[in-house]
């Protein structure tokens, strides 16, 4: 049996570098100007260029996150940016948005499509109702427990991607409306302001209730303790978040889980 792919978040070249040093199979990076992480800073196409070849020469696959809504204005122009980074030899796109999927797979057949996270796939039967777009690969809804992992895995035969490692989102997989309501950026386009991570204090009647202080903060996730569950299951691929984070954030859970993946691998077989 192979070994699960193990992806790691990428926000620039040391982190890249820090990745492919430290086990990773593959990388995400955002797609330039067009990514839920607003944030960082975009690589531009002649640094995507060599971000790819360096990539490509340890023989690591690099994809690019196009995990937000898109607006009807922004088609033409994205469009001829995707074409743009598809020629510089990108392994694959993630998309959330279905239309932006669909007019890709019209554009260029044979690029791999990855189904984001934020598309909030969760059972086999949201995979069935987009097999017209031959998504290759799924990267499962944060929410899904691991029997309903195992159940849509048992049910179809595209290939499953999970999140492992980083910070979760208070709402469904990622769609939330708190930040714009508090401050005007939208989540959906890349510029959450974490509005969960908040001290709040709750008054009832005139009255502050309780000790607690984070009421909608909620605790990372970890699952390197299910590396072998998720294996077993048939898992293709794990997915660490944390293209905001250092280098050395990289490097440290990349390796963890790349030697926790390769174990698992060495056990199966």
């Amino acid at each position: 049996m192979k070994s699960l792919e193990v992806l790691a978040p990428v926000g620039n070249m040391d982190m890249a570098l820090a990745a492919i040093h430290n086990g990773a199979n593959s990388i995400y990076v955002g797609f330039p100007n067009f990514n839920a992480r607003g944030r960082t800073q975009d690589f531009s196409l002649s640094e995507l260029k060599t971000l790819i070849d360096t990539c490509h020469l340890y023989g690591v696959s690099v994809y690019a996150a196009l995990n937000i809504l898109i607006f009807s204005n922004e088609l033409e122009n994205l469009l001829c940016e995707i074409k743009s980074v598809i020629e510089l030899g990108i392994d694959g796109l993630i998309v959330q948005d279905v239309g932006l999927a669909y007019l890709i797979r019209q554009m260029c057949p044979e690029i791999r499509l990855h189904a984001s996270t934020q598309m909030t796939v969760t059972s086999h039967q949201a995979i069935d109702l987009l097999k017209d777009l031959n998504i290759q690969r799924f990267v499962l809804a944060r929410e899904n427990s691991l029997s309903e992992i195992s159940m849509i895995q048992a049910n179809t035969k595209k290939e499953l991607e999970v999140f492992v490692h980083g910070a979760l989102c208070v709402a469904y997989s990622g769609q939330c409306l708190t930040s714009e309501s508090i401050g005007g950026r939208s989540a959906n386009r890349g510029q959450c302001a974490q509005s969960c991570r908040f001290y709040y204090t709750l008054i009832v009647d005139g009255h502050s209730i309780g000790q607690a202080k984070y009421f909608l903060s909620p605790n990372d996730l970890c699952g390197i303790d299910h590396i072998d569950e998720l294996k077993r299951i048939g898992i293709q691929a794990i997915k660490i978040e944390g293209r905001l984070k250092s280098p050395e954030y990289v490097a440290a859970v990349t390796r963890s889980y790349s030697r926790a993946a390769k174990k698992t691998g060495e056990h199966l077989d």
